[in-house]
């Protein structure tokens, strides 16, 4: 039988205040609720199994224990966060894992799926074509037959199981703050953090998720992700993203070095970092009103950076 006792019973992630010269003088209070601080190590990283994904995959592991699944499998990107986390996931709670992989095979596998390999996942690679299938039946039955009885976990890992889990985010929130905030502000990828995050705001505050995709189709993902309710309290900024998944450019890449530097905030270019910046750039241009109340969400994705600077060097 699986313990469960140390994923269930997670100690709220620490909120911090965020103390800048630039915010005392757009007279602002700022707070980071430091999620990054939520994480299991596996096999040395700490990382791979942290942040947002904790909460995605909670209920969701509950579920497949619950219902006797012994295979986990899921969709990702080569340098997916979803992917890394499952994998962790599956080695910490004994699942058998399987990746799906866009793209081909390539030698040696990146910080990534090496650590996904390493916990034991089967990584799988895929064309484009036959990735973006990945919602359909017969793909589907095809992979059923091919690799036998699974918990499909959707890429990302968002679904209703996920939001249950990123909507405890907001009750944390809640019992830590003093006063309720004016904003809170989340990094927004499949748009199932920011989803549960507003879910569990109950209409409380507003809620700005910041885009790290161009496109505006995560406003209907969101919003079905919202429904039935009809929350109106968010927004979705879409001028953050420099460009596109994983697009970033020098002044992105210096201002996570500096907020390292002097503020001690470690920060990744593909999520966080594209959200802090974001923000900064908001405050200077006086968008949020003297006397806000604004706590950051920093939902992880730190084990994205070792990836990000592979790449770099090649």
């Amino acid at each position: 039988m699986r313990d469960w006792s140390s994923w269930i019973n997670q100690s709220p992630s620490p909120l911090l205040q965020w103390e800048l010269p630039l915010f005392e003088e757009k007279g602002l209070e700022c707070w980071i609720k430091r999620d990054d601080h939520l994480q299991f190590t596996v096999l040395g990283n700490p990382f791979a199994l942290s942040g947002n994904k904790c909460r995605k995959l909670k209920y969701n592991l509950l579920e497949a224990d619950r219902r006797g699944y012994q295979r986990l499998l899921t969709f990702g990107g080569a340098y997916s966060n979803h992917i890394a986390a499952v994998a962790a996931a599956g080695h910490l709670f004994d699942f058998q894992t399987i990746g799906m992989i866009r793209g081909e095979r390539i030698e040696p596998l990146n910080p990534t799926l090496a650590h996904a390999e390493a916990c034991g996942m089967r990584l799988h690679f895929v064309s484009r074509a036959e990735y973006r299938r990945k919602k359909e039946k017969a793909f589907l039955d095809h992979l059923k037959a091919q690799f036998g009885e699974a918990y499909l976990i959707p890429e990302g890992g968002t679904n209703a199981l996920a939001m249950q889990g990123t909507a405890e985010l907001a009750s944390e929130l809640l019992g830590q703050s003093e006063a309720l905030p004016d904003y809170v502000l989340v990094c927004a990828g499949t748009g199932g953090t920011a989803a549960g995050l507003i879910k569990g705001l109950k209409g409380k505050s507003q809620v700005l998720a910041y885009a790290v995709l161009k496109g505006d189709f995560l406003i209907n993902e969101i919003k079905q992700l919202l429904h039935p309710t009809d929350f109106n309290n968010w927004t979705l900024i879409q001028d953050a993203h420099l460009g596109g998944y994983a697009k970033t450019n020098p002044d992105l890449l210096a201002f996570i070095e500096a907020a390292q530097k002097n503020w001690g905030l470690p920060l990744d270019p593909i999520y966080t970092g594209k959200l802090c910046f974001g923000f900064i750039r908001q405050v200077r241009a006086d968008q949020f009103p003297a006397g806000s109340k604004i706590v950051v969400v920093h939902s992880g994705g730190l084990q994205g950076v070792a990836g990000f600077q592979a790449r770099q060097l090649k």
